[in-house]
C-alpha cells in the first residue's frame, strides 16, 4: 500500500491514496515517504507558495490568498497562512487557524474548524467538523459532526498501522490521512494516525482506528469490501 505515494507498508495490498495532480501541494507531498511527514513544514511551504500565485488570487487578509471567484462568508475567519482555490466556499463561522491549504471547489462549511492541514480539490467538510493536521483527497466528504482527532489523551507519540506493519511517526499531533473521494458518516471519530482508502465509507457514528482500506465499509469495527 504504497502510502507514498511511493513508499509502501510491508506485504500489504496495493492502494494509492492521493491522486496528487489535484491539489498545489502534490510535488511537496510526493517528496515524502509518507503524507504526514509533510504536515510539519505545511507552514513556510504555504508561506512559499503565496509567492508564486497568479493574479486570480487577491490577498484577503495578512498572509491569506484567495482566489477571485472563492466566496467567503464575512462571518468567517480566516488566519494566515492560507491560499483558498477556485469556485471554493467558506461558510458562515468557519474558522481556518492557519497553515491551511484549500484547493478548488472546496466547501468549508458552517462551524467547521481547519488547522495544519490540506485539501484537495473537491473536498467537503460542511458542518460542524474538525480537521486537524490531516490530508483530505480529492473529493473526500466529511459528514455533519465528523472529526479528525489528533492528539492522543496521554500525549504520547502517534503511530500508523497498515496490515501487520506499525510505522513509529514521532509525532505528538497528528489526524487523519483520508483518500480520493472517501466518504465520512455524520458523527464519525477519525482517531489519531487514522488511514481511510481511496473510495472507503465509513458509517455514521463510526470510531475509527488504523486503517480502512480502499473500496470497502467500515461499519461497527467489521471492514466490508465492497461489491
Amino acid at each position: 500500500m504504497p502510502f507514498r505515494c511511493g513508499a509502501a507498508f510491508k506485504g500489504a495490498a496495493k492502494l494509492q491514496l492521493f491522486d496528487l495532480s489535484f491539489t498545489k501541494a502534490g510535488g511537496y507531498i510526493g517528496s515524502f515517504a509518507y503524507p504526514w511527514q509533510a504536515l510539519k513544514g505545511l507552514k513556510n511551504f504555504i508561506l512559499t507558495l503565496s509567492g508564486t500565485l497568479s493574479g486570480d488570487f487577491k490577498q484577503h487578509a495578512e498572509g491569506v490568498f484567495v482566489h477571485r471567484s472563492a466566496k467567503i462568508a464575512p462571518t468567517s475567519q480566516i488566519c494566515a497562512p492560507c491560499i483558498i482555490g477556485a469556485e471554493s466556499e467558506v461558510r458562515h463561522c468557519a474558522f481556518i487557524r492557519g497553515s491551511a491549504l484549500i484547493g478548488e471547489n472546496c466547501v468549508v462549511g458552517n462551524s467547521t474548524e481547519i488547522k495544519n492541514s490540506v485539501l484537495f480539490n473537491g473536498v467537503q467538510v460542511p458542518h460542524f467538523n474538525y480537521v486537524g493536521d490531516s490530508i483530505l483527497g480529492r473529493a473526500a466528504h466529511l459528514g455533519a459532526g465528523a472529526i479528525t482527532s489528533n492528539i492522543k489523551s496521554d500525549r504520547s507519540p502517534i503511530t500508523v498501522k497498515g496490515g501487520e506493519e506499525v510505522i513509529h511517526t514521532n509525532l505528538i499531533k497528528l489526524g487523519a490521512m483520508i483518500g480520493d473521494f472517501a466518504e465520512i458518516g455524520c458523527n464519525s471519530v477519525l482517531n489519531p494516525g487514522a488511514v481511510v482508502g481511496r473510495r472507503a465509507t465509513v458509517y455514521p457514528l463510526s470510531s475509527v482506528r488504523g486503517f480502512v482500506p480502499e473500496n470497502s465499509i467500515y461499519k461497527g469495527g467489521e471492514i466490508t469490501p465492497k461489491k
